[in-house]
């Protein structure tokens, strides 16, 4: 199970936990477990790899919940799913020829931008609103799009899905992010698979941490159906702001070489 100690090795099995946990109400698993495994020292590549194959735990954990509560039907959304691994799968082919120091100085700076838009965005609850997008033109556009951000970085993509839906799908925050996790799950596949090919991934950390994550999944979703996500919405501002600190504190990180800081 690479190189690691074992205090890393549960410290990741935690990280796993909630982040399924956090995933599973309002996306953002991703924020957790990757800057987790960096700090860890996988490599950047490894880390994107890997957290793909724990992400699918969470994410059909949380998809069979939802659906059994008759918060999503699964059939009506399938197609949007296949989209989601379409742009997943051509997103990780990129990732895979992308220098890893770039990701490496990009994270903090999407850390910090996802986390001032959920700070400031306003009226995010739990009730349906005007739809601004047709379910056509948002599995055709916005779908594949998330989905090939989720391929190339991945951290946030179940909570972008989740405030697409919200601001143009016009779904409640539930209703979102029962919606989004197929969607996650298809977007995971689809990278999984192109990673997989690269050998880019490290199948028995990648297990341990699902098995963890989809035990956190199950109980987030079901947290979720009983209170929405209004608590949410501040802790995933603190997780943004805290493993942005983490990772640009190590004064090796490339954002911090570059800028000569």
């Amino acid at each position: 199970m690479y190189d690691l100690a074992p205090h890393l090795v549960l410290l990741l099995a935690a990280a796993a936990f909630f982040a399924g946990f956090v995933d599973a109400i309002a996306g953002g698993g991703g924020l957790i477990t990757v800057p987790a495994m960096l700090i860890a020292g996988i490599p950047p590549l490894q880390t994107l790899g890997t957290n793909k194959v724990q992400s699918l735990f969470g994410a059909g954990s949380a998809t069979i919940a939802y659906a059994r509560k008759g918060h999503v039907n699964l059939r009506q959304q399938l197609p949007m799913a296949l989209m989601a691994v379409m742009g997943g799968s051509l997103g990780a082919a990129l990732a895979t020829i992308v220098p890893g120091d770039v990701l490496r100085a990009i994270m903090p700076v999407l850390l910090v931008v996802i986390a001032l838009y959920f700070a400031l965005k306003p009226n995010l609850d739990d009730v349906d609103k005007h739809r601004r997008i047709t379910p056509f033109v948002f599995g055709l556009t916005l779908v594949p799009a998330i989905g090939f951000y989720d391929g190339v970085f991945g951290p946030g993509t179940g909570s972008f899905f989740m405030l697409g839906f919200v601001s143009l799908a016009g779904f409640g925050m539930l209703k979102a992010t029962a919606h989004t996790k197929l969607l996650n799950f298809g977007s995971n596949l689809g990278a999984l698979i192109v990673f997989a090919s690269f050998g880019a991934t490290l199948w028995k950390l990648g297990l341990m941490m699902g098995v963890c994550q989809f035990l956190g999944a199950q109980l987030g979703s079901r947290l979720a159906m009983r209170i929405g996500a209004r608590l949410i919405k501040p802790l995933l501002v603190l997780v943004c702001i805290a493993f942005t600190i983490k990772l640009l504190s190590d004064p090796a990180n490339p954002l911090r070489v570059w800028l000569g800081v």
